[in-house]
């Protein structure tokens, strides 16, 4: 069995389908939020009486001023919390990667010449030639001469032992 594969305009009219159902989601979302956030509010935070006399509402403004204090000083406190809890979290985080270790990757075999090589070591800008026979300084041979007549093996043999005794006097 082959699978058929989808074209590109079918895959885009689905593609474009999957977002737009996506951002209704979203807006119902934002909008079931507000509708709670008002319930809340509705239901905690009644309107304030205004009647009375400028006592009564002062007395009104500091009760609002300590309950908003208060208020105050829980999200200060929940802030810290959170905040001490992010921290935990990237420390295990880290602990995590260490314990874990970094993997290493596998390395590919470069055939590389030594000018190659030093020109990515060392950048663009240095020209460096690893041609080390342009180094060498130049030794001509010396052609010996063979004596291709037959000569007498004793003379040779005298040559020779004239040079074992000098080795063997030093």
């Amino acid at each position: 069995m082959s699978e058929k594969k989808m074209t590109s305009s079918r895959r885009h009219h689905l593609k474009s389908l999957i977002l737009q159902i996506a951002l209704n989601w979203l807006e119902q979302e934002k909008k079931d939020g507000e509708a709670a956030k008002e319930a809340y509010m509705a239901e905690n935070c009644p309107a304030p009486d205004m009647s009375g006399d400028q006592a009564a509402l002062m007395e009104l403004c500091k009760k609002m001023q300590a309950t908003i204090d208060k208020i105050d000083e829980e999200r200060y406190d929940v802030e810290a919390k959170v905040q001490k809890a992010d921290k935990e979290i990237e420390d295990l985080k880290i602990k995590v990667v260490d314990l874990r270790g970094v993997k290493k990757p596998a390395l590919k075999k470069v055939r590389m010449s030594a000018d190659t090589m030093l020109q990515a070591l060392l950048g663009s800008k240095h020209k460096v030639t690893m041609d080390l026979r342009s180094n060498l300084k130049q030794v001509k041979k010396e052609v010996k001469e063979e004596n291709t007549e037959a000569g007498d093996w004793r003379k040779n043999i005298e040559d020779k032992a004239d040079r074992k005794k000098m080795f063997e006097a030093s």
